[in-house]
Formats: structure tokens, sequence, C-alpha cells
């Protein structure tokens, strides 16, 4: 194999630092460690897993290697240095965040996709790139082979790190994220930036009981030693259904990939399904993904599995957990159950034979009826804005929670609008109940109001039902630097290359899975659909002119020594790719899924 000619990491470039106590940093800062850029927005749930997988690599490698994210927003509002803050504190960033609002840094290390991840060596040079999640295990693999080599030559020279952790605030709640109201008139809210559930009486105010000792963890047992890890919706089982099984509340206990039940009257917490381990491709249901909201529909618990946008069902009683709906591609796709694509389902609300869905990054409101899955506001990933008016023209920013209202009409927080809304299905009609809010991500009817979950405040707010509200709207497109492309045929390439000491294993059918698709579709003449080579040929339709392509890849390896304990993994990524055809643009396209770099 060729040498790899050695790349200069370019410049770290943005608005502004965070977690550095004030101080700009620079790429000479980090020579003599590792450094790792961690390409993310905060909006983005693969983002979110690759924070927590990098947490033992900060811990392992403590001294030897610096991971810095790289803040590149999708979303208008993520682009806000006060949100971003606020993301930093709420998922516990304990490394240096550099704010790329300009997506300066994201272009000059041809970044592609949310998450990216960029490895440069002690001495300052790009030696891999991976896109996706479930990387730390190459990552890993890498420092370990490269660390040798730099500390025989002297070039690896472990230092501080650069962060400088930001000064606590007590709260009674901290980035609570969705609430149900209790028979006796209180409320139980997720209180996620705790890593527990609070009880709070009818006033939405006053802490009744705490359950779970505050720590991130996954611990069963009395309110005192229970431990969660941000857990998101929660559900209130029909009292015969709680008498059979034994506990009254389903809690979806999001980071620590499970499900967990609470009897009311003990306060006892009890783990009813998943394992603590994300789910991957080819895993089985004993394992999820980011669980993040829950409800009660056809008697079962539905559970919005946000990791892996799709729809599963939990029955309390046996236990039994099932996929109940979508493939686990993402993205804004009606049909039956079997066929529908989800984009981060973050909210539910039950109206009868309807499910309704709040689909935070298509912002949409979609609803599931009669096994088939249909868009009532909402246009695709990357089409975002506040308005109202009728469902074709009406846009919501990343909505996380949704609630049946006791007219037909639905309520939904649409979150980084920090705005209520409401959607009739009768008159197709979008209107606005409440503005100003600080990321509104659940609410629940307390009578004439809505008692909502005001997450970045850290409080219930009440909203009355008949409010209105007015506001300057605007229209928004995910605007992510161009891909200029020429004329005729573009050869499309998903590099991928083993950790060290692991191989492409094919022993048991095709190792990779590559499906392409474009919006609009006329810009693929052909080399759409699915296959197993990483490489293919697109025929590009010059008339169209541009769009996005939409490019799905995953890849397999395993252990080279093969045999009984040998360790596999799933590499995986989705991107969408704007492309623009000019005279003389590129006629090859690669995207990094894995391996030494080519920046």
């Amino acid at each position: 194999m060729s040498k790899r000619p050695r790349v200069r990491a370019p410049e770290l470039r943005g608005r502004a630092w965070l977690n550095t106590g004030g101080r700009e940093l620079a790429t000479t800062d980090f020579r003599g460690r590792f450094l790792l850029l961690d390409f993310w927005t905060f909006c983005c749930v693969n983002c979110l897993h690759v924070l927590d997988e990098l947490r033992p690599l900060e811990e392992k490698y403590d001294g030897e290697l610096v991971v810095v994210g790289v803040h590149s927003p999708k979303f208008a509002h993520e682009a806000d240095p006060d949100a971003l803050a606020a993301a930093v504190e709420r998922y516990e960033v304990a490394h240096p965040v550099l704010d790329d609002p300009e997506l300066e840094t994201w272009q000059a290390y041809t970044a592609r996709a949310w998450p990216t991840l960029v490895l440069v060596d002690p001495e300052g040079y790009v030696v891999a790139q991976y896109a996706g999640e479930g990387h730390a295990h190459a990552v890993d693999a890498l420092v370990a082979e490269l660390r040798v080599e730099h500390a025989a030559r002297g070039t690896l020279q472990p230092g501080d790190s650069p962060y400088v952790p930001p000064a606590p605030e007590p709260r009674e709640l901290r980035f609570p994220a969705k609430a149900v109201r209790l028979p006796g008139g209180g409320f139980l809210v997720a209180d996620a930036g705790h890593h527990r559930v609070v009880e709070l009486a009818a006033d939405a105010e006053s802490v009744v009981r705490r359950i779970g000792s505050g720590s991130r963890g996954l611990a069963d047992g009395l309110p005192p030693e229970a431990s969660f890890n941000e857990p998101n919706g929660l559900v209130l089982l029909p009292a015969d259904v709680a008498a059979r099984a034994g506990y009254d509340v389903v809690v979806a206990d999001t980071v620590n990939h499970a499900l967990r039940g609470i009897d009311l009257e003990s306060g006892e917490v009890r783990t009813l399904a998943g394992d603590g381990e994300q789910w991957m491709q080819g895993g089985t249901t004993a394992s999820l993904s980011s669980p993040w909201d829950v409800a009660w529909w056809q008697d079962r618990v539905w559970v919005a599995m946000a990791g892996i946008h799709q729809l599963w069902t939990f029955d309390p009683v046996t236990g039994e957990v099932e996929v109940a709906a979508g493939t686990t591609n993402e993205g804004l796709l009606d049909g039956p159950f079997d066929r529908a694509w989800f984009a981060q389902t973050s909210g539910f609300a039950v109206d009868g034979d309807r499910l309704w869905l709040a689909d935070s990054e298509t912002s949409s409101l979609r609803y599931a009826e009669a096994g088939v899955v249909h868009t009532a506001v909402g246009r695709g990933l990357f089409d975002f804005g506040f308005q109202d008016g009728p469902a074709a023209k009406a846009l919501m920013q990343h909505p996380l929670g949704v609630t049946a209202l006791p007219d037909g009409s639905v309520a939904v927080c649409d979150t980084y609008n920090g705005a209520v809304r409401r959607f009739d299905p009768a008159t197709g009609e979008v209107s606005t109940l409440a503005v100003d809010l600080a990321e509104p991500s659940g609410a629940v009817l307390d009578g004439e109001h809505l008692v909502v979950v005001e997450s970045a405040a850290h409080r219930l707010t009440r909203v009355p039902l008949g409010a209105v509200a007015r506001f300057d709207g605007f229209a928004h497109t995910t605007r992510r630097p161009v891909t200029e492309i020429g004329e005729g045929d573009l050869e499309l390439v998903v590099s991928f290359e083993p950790p060290p000491g692991q191989k492409v294993d094919d022993r048991f059918g095709p190792p990779a899975q590559l499906l392409v698709s474009a919006t609009p579709p006329a810009l693929l003449r052909s080399g759409d659909g699915r296959g197993a080579d990483l490489t293919r040929t697109l025929g590009i339709d010059p008339v169209v002119g541009e769009g996005v392509l939409h490019v799905a890849a995953r890849a397999a390896s395993c252990d080279t020594h093969g045999g009984e304990g040998a360790a596999c993994h799933m590499h995986q990524q989705d991107w969408g790719v704007p492309v623009r055809v000019v005279p003389g643009g590129a006629q090859r396209l690669v995207l990094p899924l894995s391996g030494r770099s080519e920046v």
C-alpha cells in the first residue's frame, strides 16, 4: 500500500471557546499530545452517543489525548451562543468546545456528517477521520498503536488538559425533560440533568420527593440508592395493568438505553428492558438505543427509540420487547409501519386510535394510525422555521413534545422555536399558543392549562389553553457547503479501513451495505438503491442540476484472531450531501466512514 502524504491539521477557527476559562486555543497548544476533534451539533442523538463513547477514552489517555468538541450547528437555534452554553452544561461535556457557527473549521477539515471525528497526532498531522458513531474502539486501537511510535521518538509529551469546568449552579430541577400528572394532582418529572425523577406538588413547584441518587448510573432499588442517566419520557400505566406488573410508571432512561419501572407507593425502581448497552445493527431487542419517550397505546407501552429512528413496543406484564415501526433509516417517509422512516422521534401523545409523534430532526408532527404513518406538518431533514397557517406551509424547529387536547387538536412543544404550537386536524391549520419559552420539551394537561416543561429554564410553566401569541416568522433550509460535481457519471466512494487488529469479515455474508437516494429523486438517473459494494457509479442528471445525495453506509469488522471471544463492530453513518453540477466539477466523491484520513 502506498504511503499517504502527511497533512498538517488546519487551524481551529470559530466564534468563541467554551470550557477553557476564556482562553482561546490553537492547534499548536496540543503539540505533544493526540488531539481528537469531535464535530457535533446538540440536536443530533448520534452526536450525543459519541459524547458518551468518548468519556472512557478521555479517562484512559488522560494527559496524552485531548478531545475538543467543534460545534457545527444544523438548526438556527443551535447557533445561539446561549443555547450552546446550555447544551454543553446539559450534556456534561467535560472538554473544550469551539463554537463554529459559520462552519469554518467544519469546512477546513472536510466534515460532511454529524458526528465526525478527526484524529491529529502529537506532531500536528491529521492521521484519521471517522463519520458516525461507534468508532471509540477504532480510535482506541489507533492511538494505542501510534503512541508507541511517538513515545519512542520523543514526540509524545503528556500535559495538563486545557479544560476548565464551569461553576455549578444549584437548582431544584436541572434540564427537566417531560412530566406526567399524578392521580392525586401533583406531577412526576423526569429531572434529566440531575439523573433522577422528581415528584412535585399540585403547584408544579414544591418538591414532594426525589427518586434517584442524583448521580449517573444504572442501579435499581429504593429512592436513595437507585440511579438513572438522563431520563426523558414517563408514562403512567392503567391501574389494572400496574397491579399485574407490580409497578406504576415506565421511564425512558435515555442514556442508559433502558426502560425503568417505578412503584409510586415505595418509590422502588427496577429495570424492565435494556441491558445498559446501546443497540447496534445486528443486535437483539435485549439492547435499546436512546429511548426518548413512552406512551400507553393499544395495550402496550410504545417507545420512541430515537437512537435508531424506530418505534418499539413493550409489554409490562410479560416483559416482551418488539420492533413496531421504522427501518432504522433516518428521514421523513410515510407509509406502512415496516417501511416508514422516522427521524429521532422524541414525543408521543395518544388520542384514541391515533398516536401522535414529534419527529424532531425533520421538524415534523406525524401520527400512526391503523398500521400506517402519516405526516401532518413537516417537510424533511433540512427544512424548518416558524410559520403558522395551513399545514402544507407551516414550519416548526426541532419539536420534542406533543400533547392531545380536549377539542381534538394537539399542542406541540416547538422546542428550538421556544414556543407551544397548536395543530387542528379538523381545519389543517397551525397556530401558536405561547412564545418566549426556554426550550419547551413536553407538556401535560391540567384543567384549563398546559403545564409546560421549560427545560432550559429548569421549571414547569402554565400556559392557558385559549392563549394566542404573535411572532415574526421565518423559513430556513439547513445550509451546508455545496459540493460541486461535474457533468456525467460521479464515482461515489465510501472509504472504510478496519481498525488496527481487526479485519473485514465476510464469513456470514456481505460485510458492507450502501443505500443511495436523492432529493429530488430525478437528480439520479442511475445508481440509486441498495447494494453490498461501498463504491458505486452514480448517473447525475445535469438538467436537474442540484439537490442532495442521501447516502447510508455500514461495514462490519472483527478481530483478526477470530475464534471464541472475538469482538466484531458495525460502523455506520448517513450523509446528506448537497451537490451542484458545474463545468469542471469533481467526478469523484469520497465519504470517509472509518480509517486513515484523506483530509
